[in-house]
């Protein structure tokens, strides 16, 4: 008598296994790369997330101001500026552009550097709203909001190339 046949390995499963084996594979590939890519562009991801909460802080305080008082919107964009100037140096000393200054004059020069660079986008700033506002007729806070496009990219060409220019740039 002849021994019964086997039944066939499954080569569904076989092939199933393989399918998995190179998905894993690609998904491997595809994280790598995403990792690359954010290393490549760290600095910048960085910047454009702490600008968006530069702005917020500028934003909001202003807002902040506008519905608890009674000033001149010209004060109330000033104090919001300067809330956001310091919030900002503290943000891309420390997490951007991974300040390399140790001493307290390092420090202070880097700080001055900082506030000139933001004082002078300031000015544009103020004068962009206050051009908007009285010649254009544009409201304030909408104002303020379009602004905010020119004075992020200025600031991070300021901050890069004369404020962080020895920081870690991996």
């Amino acid at each position: 008598m002849q021994p019964p046949l086997r039944p066939p390995r499954y080569p569904q499963a076989r092939l199933l296994r393989h399918k998995q084996a190179v998905l894993q594979k690609q998904r491997g590939m595809r994280m790598a790369r995403c990792r690359a890519l954010l290393k490549q562009y760290r600095e910048v991801l960085l910047y454009v997330f702490f600008g968006g909460c530069t702005t917020l802080v500028n934003l909001g305080s202003y807002w902040l101001l506008r519905a608890l008082t009674n000033w001149n919107y010209n004060l109330e964009n000033i104090l919001s500026v300067t809330l956001a100037i310091l919030f900002a140096y503290w943000a891309n000393s420390r997490f951007v552009f991974c300040s390399t200054a140790r001493t307290l004059p390092e420090r202070l020069a880097e700080c001055a550097k900082f506030i000139a660079a933001r004082l002078s986008t300031m000015a544009l700033e103020v004068g962009g709203v206050f051009a908007m506002v009285e010649f254009l007729r544009m409201r304030d806070t909408l104002a303020k909001l379009a602004i905010q496009f020119v004075v992020l990219a200025l600031n991070y060409l300021f901050s890069k190339f004369l404020v962080f220019t020895k920081g870690n740039r991996s």
